[in-house]
């Protein structure tokens, strides 16, 4: 796994009259902070990717549907540079997803309906001056490619 990327299995707590699922909560090992909570969709086959943060770290809970979450360690110093890890996370893996600053990552809907990512970044969304960093899913220097892998 890329270092400093981090999973916690999700408590789901079920009864006669629904479900509870606890995603992060002050008192688990990888909580650093709270920046805000929020929650961003792809619809089936999209891909939403590449980008990074400086210093965010992000916290994914895919709370609908399924998606593909792939990261890629373009850290030169990291003991992991060059590799891809991919989290088939959502209603069939109901994992939490650490990613820290400095890692790309990205995801697609694998679903057949849309999907829904919660994310519980460390930093609030700064308007003027946004930790975000882009790049082309499809034409960049990452060595991955999102198409699915039949076989």
């Amino acid at each position: 796994m890329i270092d400093g990327v981090k999973t916690k299995a999700l408590k789901i707590i079920p009864d006669e009259r629904g479900r509870l699922m606890e995603m992060l909560r002050e008192d688990d090992d990888l909580f650093i902070r709270f920046g805000q909570i929020y929650l961003t969709t792809a619809y089936p086959g999209v891909v939403k990717g590449w980008h990074y943060h400086r210093k965010q770290t992000d916290h994914f809970v895919v709370v609908k549907g399924m998606m593909k979450v792939v990261l890629y360690d373009g850290r030169e110093d990291s003991p992991t540079y060059g590799e891809v890890n991919e989290f088939f996370m959502g209603e069939h893996n109901q994992i939490l997803l650490q990613i820290p600053p400095f890692v790309y990552h990205g995801f697609k809907c694998i679903s057949e309906t849309e999907a829904m990512v919660v994310n519980i970044p460390t930093e609030k969304y700064d308007y003027q001056s946004p930790d975000e960093y882009r790049v082309d899913p499809h034409d960049n220097q990452i060595p991955y490619d999102w198409n699915r892998k039949d076989g």
